[in-house]
């Protein structure tokens, strides 16, 4: 049994923080199945504010990884890869779905800011060695936004449903092209998957 569990127990406190941040993404998906389902009442609410909570948790983990613990987990790079594709790709595009965001091109560029997501991470994955300073074991910077700064469309899309709008209503509103559905707020999602694999380099806190 030890044998079985010896992954769980390799686990650092730092690890343990990445997959609160997981499972923060993942509880926001399960709001927004409820609230599809027709479940209006609060589970909209944590799909906002569980994003939030998972920068915290991402933030956290860090932290604690480089001053607490002075130890780093071998899984730590790519369970902190994992988890954010989860809370800050995969979840946001399901919250802005579950919106309304439903019309063949806003899915097609829902799921083109997944990918280029996905794309960003796994370059900061293969190529942060090359960009840690030998002097501090730091990254110096990052190559292309990160992908944390999706919580952006997470609170603007927030504030847009507290001031009582649909995607219907978001700016914008909703358009025929090609004779399938659109709403140009989706474009934003475009946009941010833009960054995140551009060559733009954002110094490292």
């Amino acid at each position: 049994m030890t044998r079985r569990l010896s992954m769980f127990r390799s686990y650092t406190p730092a690890d343990l923080l990445t997959l609160a941040n997981a499972s923060c993404g993942t509880l926001l998906m399960f709001a927004c199945l409820s609230y599809i389902a027709g479940d209006r009442s609060r589970q909209i609410w944590a799909a906002f504010a569980l994003p939030v909570l998972a920068l915290a948790f991402d933030v956290a983990d860090g932290y604690v990884a480089r001053l607490a613990t002075r130890r780093q987990s071998a899984l730590g790079a790519d369970l902190d890869s994992l988890a954010d594709i989860v809370s800050f790709g995969v979840a946001p595009a399901v919250l802005g779905y579950t919106l309304g965001l439903r019309g063949l091109w806003d899915v097609v560029l829902l799921t083109c800011f997944v990918c280029c997501g996905i794309s960003r991470l796994a370059r900061y994955n293969v190529t942060s060695t090359a960009l840690t300073n030998a002097a501090t074991g730091k990254v110096r910077y990052f190559e292309g936004t990160p992908i944390p700064t999706s919580i952006v469309l997470v609170l603007l899309m927030a504030g847009l449903f507290q001031a009582g709008m649909t995607a219907e209503h978001f700016p914008g509103g909703h358009l025929e092209l090609a004779g399938r559905g659109f709403h140009p707020f989706s474009i934003l999602f475009a946009i941010s998957g833009s960054l995140m694999i551009s060559t733009v380099r954002v110094p490292k806190p």
